[in-house]
């Protein structure tokens, strides 16, 4: 979503660098640079002029460290301007009452509907009973959609197709949660293509007799400052707690996320990426956006997705492999799974810091497992935890059935066994059976908890 933007403000902070100090003619320079970024990526006007003229005054006013140059000294101003653009600190989604209703509001094509079934699905995973509740009376497809993702991520769905009033399905929706032990129910709303008085009017009705702990107005962050203007328009009538930004891993310039809470005034609660219901929703954290859109990447997100992903029971077993030095095929594909469920694979890598240059106009395939998996899955259970009997023979059958060649199924046995050598050699270092550190464990002394002291 930043590349554009972070070229740009790599490019400005340079002017500063072998610079021996801060002055009104590089900092002049280095702002205009900056503002024309902002510009360029989408950002409201006033709001870029405004927070220039904020980093070149407090640039200025500020001494530099002798042990750190001028560049760094203005890229922590720029990062904690960026911060304070986007909110400060992070706004937690914590939505009260038995059950807690969510009310879910926004455009037609916004990605209301997906984000509901990803929301059901976190919400499900912090050991709540959800309830989805299909309101949009006008798109059959929407109530199609939102049931599938219910069926997908194993989350209940109240509709009522003959119903066309989504006042009254929301109210009998919640009575159904009260009767079935729900402890949060989800309203899916309809959308229009633009802010009509008759939508308005309706998603006024709703939330004024369901009385939300929580409205969350959904944006597609594709559609830039427009995003920006429909949000401040459902918020004067809506007074909505927080934003959701939408599609954040399209080719957006970024303007909608940098500008909307300084011109609506209610913080980003959520950002979404893609179409994938697992690991693809984020909570909103404006410090962690501003270092990753300055290239600093975001090793705490980066953890936070990873204990997502891999059970701590699975971590623990394959930990115990690991040390007796008997990791075979079964976990190489068990490990590639997991990977997959983190989210996107660019993403990822420039989640860490200095990463994401390397990877910028690089293409990362997402199917890149795709024959790996074949190639283990073509395998027979024996051939799978014993590789060394894999002869040539064997090999041409996995080649057959997977769909790929001998010299591919060659590569992975190598790469593998290169693997293990160097597993080997880690377990001798180390001690082998010794047990794991707290740190690897991920305890209380773990990576997560030393990056949140930071």
């Amino acid at each position: 979503m930043f590349d554009n933007l972070s070229d740009k403000l790599d490019r400005a902070v340079k002017n500063l660098k072998g610079e021996g100090r801060i002055s009104e003619i590089n900092v002049a320079t280095t702002v205009k640079e900056i503002r024309k970024a902002l510009l360029d990526a989408d950002v409201n006007f006033k709001i870029a002029k405004q927070i220039t003229n904020e980093i070149r005054e407090e640039a200025l006013g500020s001494n530099v460290l002798t042990a750190v140059s001028p560049g760094q000294m203005f890229t922590k101003i720029v990062s904690d301007k960026l911060t304070d653009l986007m909110g400060g600190e992070m706004t937690p989604f914590r939505p009260t009452g038995t059950p807690a209703v969510v009310l879910i509001a926004g455009l037609q094509g916004s990605g209301k509907t997906t984000f509901t079934g990803k929301l059901g699905l976190r919400l499900k995973k912090q050991g709540k009973q959800v309830l989805l509740v299909a309101c949009d009376v006008y798109r059959p497809a929407a109530i199609d959609q939102l049931e599938t993702l219910g069926e997908q991520t194993g989350v209940e769905v109240y509709t009522e197709r003959e119903n066309k009033n989504p006042v009254e399905i929301a109210q009998n929706a919640i009575a159904h949660a009260k009767k079935t032990g729900k402890s949060m129910v989800i309203v899916d709303t309809a959308g229009r293509l633009a802010v009509d008085e008759q939508m308005m009017k309706e998603i006024e009705a709703v939330k004024q007799t369901i009385e939300p702990s929580e409205t969350l107005f959904v944006v597609d962050s594709m559609t830039g400052q427009d995003a920006v203007n429909t949000a401040k328009t459902f918020n004067e009538r809506l007074n909505f707690d927080g934003v959701v930004l939408t599609k954040l891993d399209g080719d957006t310039r970024g303007g909608a996320a940098l500008s909307i809470r300084r011109v609506v005034e209610k913080p980003i609660k959520f950002i979404s990426l893609g179409e994938k219901l697992e690991n693809t929703l984020e909570e909103f954290h404006p410090d962690r956006m501003a270092q990753r859109i300055l290239g600093m990447g975001d090793v705490v997100t980066l953890v936070e997705k990873a204990q997502q992903a891999f059970d701590e029971q699975e971590a623990q077993r394959l930990n115990k492999k690991l040390r007796k030095n008997q990791f075979d095929l079964n976990d190489l594909l068990s490990q590639i799974q997991h990977i997959k469920k983190m989210g996107d694979l660019k993403d990822l890598i420039s989640m860490v810091p200095g990463m994401n240059k390397m990877v910028k106009d690089t293409e990362i395939d997402e199917n890149a497992f795709k024959p790996v998996e074949a190639i283990i899955y073509s395998m027979t259970p024996q051939e799978r935890t014993a590789p060394e009997i894999i002869d040539n023979r064997r090999k041409k059958r996995i080649a057959n059935g997977s769909g790929t060649s001998v010299q591919q199924v060659n590569n992975l046995l190598k790469q593998f066994n290169e693997m293990r050598k160097t597993m080997k050699k880690i377990n001798r270092m180390t001690g082998g059976g010794t047990g794991g550190s707290k740190a690897a464990k991920g305890g209380k002394g773990g990576l997560k908890s030393r990056l949140l002291k930071r």
